[in-house]
């Protein structure tokens, strides 16, 4: 039987260590912020008056996901992409999508080869998919057979080919860009696809200041180049302190609340089971788990909020969600929805 001296000296032991490993993750969060501030700065001074747009891909990156980039051409989407890639130590790789893409110019494939003996084999041949960062650029102007040869690598962090697995490296990230639906030769994103990314991010105009400034920088003898902050070992370590970060019981339940009140079957709202066929999936509860921890941690803060789970209701859930007809015929958005979800938990 064990000792009151003996429980006490456990339960001391206990905190202490508990204190130790609080202390630890602290240090690490402020160690982080400060790189991830000096990221911030270096990308602000290649994309002009898009900080939130800056903000929402660093959380998809250090929440371990994947985003995709919506905006008309000539917003700088794919220079974003490129600038992310260098700043944090990333080996990139871009693939343009075309409607003749096939899924073998993105995956990779095998082919036979004959010895000087003269006995054939099958060699596989790595596509640009083996990398650390892929830029799908333009990823709804190829076909839905070459769009979903990614949905694989994208869930799994890897492919098949022929029977056999082919690990992707670490990390890995899609980062595609998209086209808006109504320009001619876009072809949606099936849905099992567009779930498995993290973000959808809008990116919009610049303010006219952005804009100016943009304007100057890029038009004169010299231009802005990025330069590396992190290494890609650093960010596996900031992924794995996302993950590390409490999250409170209001959080939580904040997640939930949001998260199950958009689906058609179970809200308490008349407007979802109204206009909305079919609402976001427990995938869009864990993405909103580790972003808003990501968020927390790029401002500098030990413990997410309820707060940070409404501002990113947006990127997280709309492309999660598909609005019926009623809803068209009214004119409802997919953002008037989420508006209304945002007030369940505020």
């Amino acid at each position: 039987m064990t000792s009151p001296i003996q429980s006490t000296a456990t339960f001391s032991s206990t905190a202490d260590q508990t204190q130790d490993l609080t202390s630890k993750v602290v240090e690490e969060v402020e160690r982080l912020n400060t790189r991830l501030a000096e990221a911030r700065v270096v990308i602000g001074r290649i994309i002009f008056g898009q900080t939130k747009v800056i903000d929402d891909s660093i959380i998809t990156l250090l929440a371990g996901g994947h985003a995709l980039l919506i905006g008309v051409p000539g917003l700088a989407k794919t220079r974003l992409v490129q600038t992310l890639g260098t700043v944090f130590g990333m080996d990139a790789k871009r693939v343009q999508f075309t409607p003749d893409l096939m899924p073998a110019d993105i995956l990779g494939s095998e082919v036979l080869e004959e010895a000087d003996s003269g006995a054939r084999s099958f060699r596989f041949i790595t596509g640009p998919v083996f990398c650390q960062l892929l830029m799908a650029d333009e990823i709804n102007r190829a076909s839905p057979r070459t769009q979903s040869a990614l949905l694989q690598a994208m869930q799994e962090h890897r492919v098949s080919i022929a029977g056999q697995y082919h690990d992707l490296p670490s990390p890995f990230h899609v980062l595609a860009t998209q086209n808006p639906l109504e320009q001619e030769g876009t072809y949606p994103l099936p849905e099992a696809q567009l779930d498995r990314f993290l973000m959808q991010i809008d990116v919009g105009y610049p303010d006219i200041e952005a804009e100016r400034r943009m304007m100057l920088a890029t038009t004169g003898a010299a231009e802005e180049k990025p330069s590396a902050v992190l290494s890609a070992a650093e960010l596996i370590a900031a992924q794995q302190l996302v993950r590390r970060i409490p999250v409170g019981e209001s959080v939580v339940t904040a997640i939930l609340t949001l998260v199950r009140a958009g689906r058609p079957e179970d809200s308490p709202l008349e407007m979802v089971r109204r206009h909305v066929a079919w609402g976001p999936g427990p995938r869009a509860a864990q993405a909103l788990m580790l972003a808003v921890r990501a968020k927390a941690l790029i401002d500098g803060r030990l413990a997410p909020s309820v707060d940070d789970v409404v501002a990113l209701a947006r990127p997280i859930l709309q492309h999660r969600m598909a609005l019926g007809f009623a809803a068209r015929a009214e004119g409802i958005a997919v953002a008037d929805v989420i508006a209304g979800l945002v007030a369940t938990v505020n």
